[in-house]
């Protein structure tokens, strides 16, 4: 084990890039989004990965996780993984510090792949050579003719035949205006194209029934967080009562959670995010998860965190292209996947790790930490 390369520095930094326009969901209100960025260091290889959450998860990787994992075999991911997870153990895993986990851990399968001189999905194993992706964003602060480009732009100029818009507007009490906003998205994108919905745990269980049944004429596929992800017995009741496929899991930071959830049969496709749950590490272990219960797995926001391990999986249905994320990614990232006809191609790409660098000069300007 001597002989094996060990990591010597992990590192972190911060960077806030304001919305191209004001946005919100059902529950949530936002002009700007935050990548907390974690580098690691191996001799002459660095790799990097990254979450969005606060600033404060920087600190989390500077006090809590820096010193654990440094000086540990930088092949092996999963015991550092297991370091960190215990390492806030007082701090409280779900949360920041899941996040700041996350972002470490992924830097190290990205130093790893690096390390050997392989793509990170040839090191994982490829089960495909595309990632599906669905335009995501939508957002209720849209007025129709912005919400009209969007969806457009995706269905007809990048042939992404799946896309997703927020309603459950202001915690559910604007329905009238949700399902009109449905309508008019079914519109735009015409009857080929896959429509799904994000309420963003915005409406209660009868009320999220009862828009169901307005969905269902807009032939929209997908019901994502009807109600609050927390409340399972709800999903599986909305789950037993819609046509819609019922979806959540964003907000899971462990795998008890993904656990629960599948054991309540609370929905039909288990969503999970690479930035969040525990990193690469967990997240192959959720799409186990969700393979042994028959079900798919669909990777959450951030896709160039997640597409060549969404690739290793069997199970994957798709991944979020979402609106904020890959504007950031574009912006503060060089390299990563090719998005064309609505999937991503990893395959015979020979760049090592996940494919990306930081540009140091466009990220610049905003880099607040």
């Amino acid at each position: 084990m001597s002989d094996l390369p060990i990591v010597e520095r992990v590192d972190s930094a911060v960077y806030t890039v304001p919305t191209d326009a004001p946005e919100a969901d059902s529950t949530l209100a936002w002009d700007s989004t935050t990548l907390v960025l974690a580098t690691v260091r191996c001799g002459e290889v660095t790799g990097l990965g990254y979450t969005y959450a606060p600033p404060s998860t920087a600190k989390v990787i500077d006090d809590l996780l820096a010193y654990v994992v440094t000086g540990l075999p930088a092949l092996h991911v999963p015991r550092a993984n297991e370091a960190m997870r215990r390492a806030v153990r007082n701090a409280g895993l779900p949360g920041i510090c899941a996040q700041a986990i996350s972002a470490v851990d992924i830097a190290l399968w990205d130093a790893k792949a690096r390390l050997l001189g392989l793509p990170l999905v040839d090191l994982l194993g490829a089960a495909r050579d595309e990632v599906p992706v669905y335009g995501s964003g939508g957002f209720t602060t849209y007025d129709e003719q912005r919400q009209d480009r969007q969806l457009r732009g995706w269905v007809t100029e990048e042939g992404i035949a799946r896309v997703k818009i927020k309603i459950g507007e202001s915690w559910g009490r604007c329905e009238a205006r949700d399902l009109w906003r449905v309508a008019r998205a079914r519109e735009s994108v015409g009857d080929s194209a896959e429509l799904y919905v994000d309420a963003n745990g915005g409406y209660g269980a009868k009320q999220a029934i009862r828009v169901a049944a307005g969905l269902d004429g807009q032939g929209v596929t997908w019901f994502e967080e009807p109600v609050s992800s927390d409340q399972l017995e709800a999903l599986a009741l909305i789950r037993g009562r819609i046509a819609a496929d019922v979806t959540a899991g964003e907000y899971g930071y462990t795998l008890p959670y993904f656990r629960q959830m599948l054991g309540a049969a609370a929905v039909d496709c288990l969503q999970a995010d690479v930035t969040r749950c525990g990193g690469i590490t967990v997240w192959l272990r959720v799409a186990a998860l969700a393979l042994s219960h028959g079900l798919e797995i669909s990777g959450h926001c951030a896709p160039y965190a997640h597409a060549q391990a969404a690739a290793s999986v069997p199970n994957l249905r798709h991944l979020e292209w979402f609106h904020d994320h890959v504007r950031i990614e574009r912006l503060l990232f060089d390299g990563g996947p090719v998005q064309h006809a609505g999937a991503l191609s990893v395959a015979g790409d020979e760049v090592p790790g996940l494919g990306l660098s930081l540009n140091a000069e466009r990220a610049r300007p905003f880099r607040i930490s």
